[in-house]
């Protein structure tokens, strides 16, 4: 499942539909806060800022020191709700040790939560009327619907419990009606549960401790690979390909798969959420534009 080529379809749409928001008087900013010096999160923060300057959003980055504290924090958050020349603020997460990110999520305001993670837009996911969802999760399913893959009544194994891909992942599915597991690194039988998966989500990011073979799917399975690991100095994800390529009938390459689909959600979010500020509707949902 090619996630650049889908990715690219979106970025494409969401390209035109700039021009179209500038006509209302809206125009998409990003803040991006970043505390501390994660090269990871550096290495996202950059990347993240290219793809807006291609579609055309300003993005804007504000780096804190790791040893900012949680009022420090929660000041600079503020001050981007109130800012009326922001419209989308996106929190680098993992934050560093000492400093709480659900209260700092839970100061964002919600219209400009791009990641869709603050406690309102979660409850919004949960009675299917959120418009602001998780960009890695609905990167996932839109991945799926490109490449048809029918989700209603099958039976989903997701690998990750965290609030960033697991947890709001399960409720997708559930509103597409399938059937979800949810396994993390307590679960017991682990290859067991993964060989029962129609489709099977895996997020883990050890690939040296657990790699994810032939072995662990189901025949005809497809299978999604969502986190990435650094092993010899080369990017790779959970799902050994070539083993896994003989027996499921749909995988994601690592890099190539989600990711490139997790930068095109934060862009449509991003839209989304400076045309809800100014009461504008987009003419296009990211489900609407693949597979057409």
């Amino acid at each position: 499942m090619d996630g650049r080529g889908v990715a690219q379809e979106i970025r494409e749409r969401a390209k035109l539909e700039i021009d179209v928001l500038k006509g209302f008087g809206v125009k998409p900013s990003l803040a991006n806060i970043l505390v501390g010096d994660s090269p990871a999160s550096r290495a996202y923060l950059k990347n993240r800022d290219s793809a807006c300057r291609e579609a055309g959003i300003h993005s804007r980055n504000i780096g804190l020191d790791a040893d900012t504290s949680q009022a420090e924090l929660h000041r600079v958050i503020q001050d981007l709700n109130h800012d009326q020349d922001v419209t989308g603020i996106l929190l680098q997460l993992p934050l560093p040790k000492g400093l709480d990110d659900v209260t700092a999520i839970m100061e964002l305001a919600p219209q400009k939560d791009v990641d869709g993670l603050h406690p309102f837009n979660v409850g919004q996911l949960w009675r299917k009327s959120a418009p602001l969802v998780p960009c890695t999760p609905r990167g996932v399913v839109v991945l799926l619907k490109h490449y048809r893959v029918d989700m209603a009544g099958k039976h989903v194994v997701i690998v990750n419990r965290t609030k960033v891909v697991g947890r709001p992942l399960a409720q997708l599915l559930l509103n597409e009606d399938a059937t979800v597991t949810i396994c993390h690194s307590k679960t017991q039988r682990l290859r067991e549960l993964t060989k029962e998966a129609d489709i099977l989500v895996t997020g883990i990011g050890r690939r040296e401790q657990i790699t994810v073979s032939s072995e662990m799917i189901k025949p005809g399975a497809a299978v999604v690979d969502v986190r990435t690991s650094e092993v010899n100095g080369q990017l790779v994800g959970d799902v050994d390909f070539d083993s896994a390529l003989k027996t499921a009938s749909f995988l994601t390459p690592v890099p190539g798969g989600v990711g490139p689909m997790t930068t095109a959600l934060l862009l449509y979010n991003t839209l989304l959420s400076a045309a809800m500020q100014k009461g504008v509707q987009l003419r296009f949902a990211p489900e609407g534009v693949v597979g057409n």
